[in-house]
């Protein structure tokens, strides 16, 4: 080797090695509203970035988007209600489910069955009584769909004598049944107490008390499973902390830590409410030590898309469900 050359490596090997790339942030799809909160305590309370993963949140205004921006590649992982649009997703390939969300759970007030004022004058009063009466959900397929659909099945009354009327939006649900529009629907417990105490509407039971089940669930990508598997396991691993402050600030007896959880929350919603505390206290869900799948459920879930028609095609759980990165329930 030459004196020039010999001095030249020298001279490279001086130079400060460059940076390491940051590693790419997991985009993470979910609704803005209360129910994905441990994933707000994760990020604001630092477990993310304790577990060595940036993670940034991609917001949607329903469900099914979710499932399809991860099918494009515009998302890594979502938490969202399990569709018939995302068994059909999830059949062909596309998703997993990885992990445990919100639980519909016996003595939990989480989604109250509403029935306009009118509707109980004339006399429903009672979940058994709502065979022949008109229902609001958001969509064909949709959560709210399966919640009436297993309603019926377990409570005993006829879905088929029922008018379903998809409204899109569950503040559109909300106004039909409070108007008279529509003589029921559902809303979670922060929407559903309050229209209840303004008399619009009347309270006559509670999903969880009839139909615990897996009501979200966390999911991601083949690309994902694939090629970032250390990461998908460090962002479980933040999840799950942010799940263990959740219980501890609303779910345990004596709650720890709540006005803390309280304020994190109330920079992504009820932001700057002055009853931001009390709406949040009274939207609680059930999220299952160690956010646990509860794989029975969503199996059962899959197997009433299909007997519905709204998923076609065999699909075999095994093939949509991954059990390698947080507990089961």
């Amino acid at each position: 080797m030459n004196l020039h050359r010999r001095a030249l490596l020298a001279g490279l090997a001086a130079l400060p090695a460059a940076p390491a790339r940051a590693a790419e942030p997991i985009r993470l799809g979910l609704l803005k509203t209360l129910s994905p909160a441990p994933f707000y305590l994760a990020q604001e309370h630092g477990h993310f970035a304790a577990a060595g993963v940036d993670v940034a949140f991609t917001f949607f205004q329903a469900a099914q988007p979710i499932a399809a921006a991860a099918v494009a590649g515009d998302i890594d992982v979502g938490v969202t209600a399990l569709t018939g649009g995302f068994f059909s997703l999830a059949g062909k390939g596309a998703l997993k489910v990885i992990g445990g969300g919100l639980h519909e759970q016996k003595g939990v007030e989480l989604t109250a069955i509403l029935v306009s004022k009118q509707a109980y004058a004339a006399g429903l009063t009672s979940l058994d009584k709502l065979a022949g009466h008109s229902f609001a959900i958001t969509q064909y397929g949709s959560s709210f769909h399966y919640m009436i659909g297993r309603l019926a099945q377990i409570v005993g009354f006829d879905l088929k004598s029922m008018t379903l009327r998809p409204l899109q939006d569950i503040g559109n649900m909300l106004a039909a049944v409070r108007s008279g529009q529509v003589d029921a629907t559902m809303a979670i417990a922060s929407q559903a107490k309050p229209a209840a105490a303004s008399g619009d509407v009347h309270i006559i039971g509670w999903v969880g008390d009839q139909v615990p089940y897996q009501i979200t669930a966390l999911f991601t990508t083949k690309p994902m499973l694939a090629s970032r598997a250390d990461a998908l396991r460090r962002f479980c691993a933040g999840y799950r902390k942010g799940v263990a402050d959740y219980r501890a600030a609303f779910l345990a007896n004596p709650p720890t830590g709540t006005d803390a959880a309280i304020a994190s929350i109330t920079k992504y919603v009820f932001t700057g409410d002055p009853a931001a505390g009390e709406k949040i206290k009274a939207g609680i869900g059930w999220y299952d030590d160690g956010a646990a799948l509860d794989v029975t459920d969503v199996k059962a879930q899959l197997a009433w898309f299909q007997e519905q028609g709204m998923v076609k095609g065999p699909i075999d759980p095994a093939d949509i469900i991954d059990t390698a990165y947080l507990p089961t329930r």
